[in-house]
This record gives structure tokens, sequence and C-alpha cells, in this order.
């Protein structure tokens, strides 16, 4: 059971270290997280938005996975690989479309407590948005030194331990420590790979 972790573990890392749309996928779903954190919701909103994060994240996961397996069977141009990747990724972008009309509709139904959360929404800006800034660092393709990413790492983790204590929802806050930690991984692998390849 272990090793069936530890091998959909580097399934999740590869995905974000390879792919750019899960790499936007994670970035957004830690502004949710944000989002989630600072205002209060009920259950329901709770449950969806999360729900929403983890399918798309799911269907992004299959779909490079897919990705993979036309690759592996078809070594030259083929329309119905193209049409296979095509729809595969169609897919993901239905989802994410959809996830946004649910977070704007989540949004409008609360806006009584969006408009009376005035110093609650500047905190998750001033901390929030270079907490994002940290994760977009770590899971930027481009090379860098290894202090960059501890940097940005140590500094998401502060920045995160600095939200914590008056957070609205104790979950979205440990769903953005989960992206913080896979962003991190993603980094780590990275200079691994890049590693191997000298």
């Amino acid at each position: 059971m272990l090793a069936s972790f530890f091998h959909a573990w580097n399934g999740l890392i590869h995905t974000v270290v390879h792919q750019r749309n899960m790499r936007v996928h994670l970035v957004s779903a830690l502004l949710v997280g944000l989002v989630g954190s600072g205002i209060e919701l009920g259950l329901a909103e709770k449950v969806t938005l999360i729900f929403c994060v983890l399918l798309i994240f799911f269907a992004e996961i299959l779909n490079s996975a897919l990705e993979h397996l036309v690759d592996l069977a078809t070594r030259h141009f083929d329309e119905k690989a193209r049409l296979t990747k095509d729809a595969a990724a169609a897919g993901v972008l239905v989802l994410a479309t959809g996830t946004v009309v649910i977070f704007a509709a989540i949004l409008v139904h609360n806006w009584q407590t969006v408009a009376s959360s005035g110093p609650q929404i500047a905190r998750q800006v001033a901390l929030g948005l270079p907490l994002a800034l940290c994760v977009m660092v770590l899971v930027l393709p481009q090379p860098r030194s290894v202090w960059v990413d501890r940097l940005a790492f140590l500094g998401g983790a502060l920045l995160l331990g600095a939200l914590a204590p008056r957070t609205a929802s104790s979950v979205f806050t440990a769903m953005n420590a989960g992206l913080l930690f896979v962003a991190g991984a993603a980094a780590r692998q990275r200079r691994r790979e890049r590693a191997g390849h000298r």
C-alpha cells in the first residue's frame, strides 16, 4: 500500500513538473484556498469549491496520462491521436470553466459577507499574493539556484503561518499548506531531473 501511495505521489509531482496547465491549476487552487480561508462560507460552498479543485486536478492528471499513452502508441502524426488529445484537453477546459462559474456564483450568493469582510480581504491580499508568488516561483520551469527554491518555500511557509491564526476555514488553510508542499516537491524533482541530464 505504501508503494502504491509513493507511485501515485510521483505521478502527481511529475504532472506538476511537466504540464504547464497543471501548474496554472495549482496556483489557481491556492487563490481559491485564500478566498475560502479569508471569508466565512457555508459548509456546502466549502465542499463545492474543494471538490471542484480536486476534480480539475484529477482531470488534468488523467489528461496527462492519456497524452503519454497516445504518444507511446503513435510514433508519427495521426489525426485520431490528435483528436484524442484534443478531446481530453476539452474535458479539462469544461471542468475549469465550470469551476470559474461556480466560484463566481458562490461569491455573488455570499456578496453581503464579502462586502462586510474588508479587513479580512485586505489581509488575504497582503499576505496571500506574496504566498501565491512563492508557489509560482517553485513551479516555474526555468532553471534557478536551489537557494531561490528554498527561500520561496520558506517564505511561503511563513506567510501561510501568518495567515493561519485568523483563518475563516482551517480546511482551506490545510489545503493551501498541501499545495505549497506539492510545489516544493515539484521544484525538488525538477532539480533532480536536471542533475540527472547532466
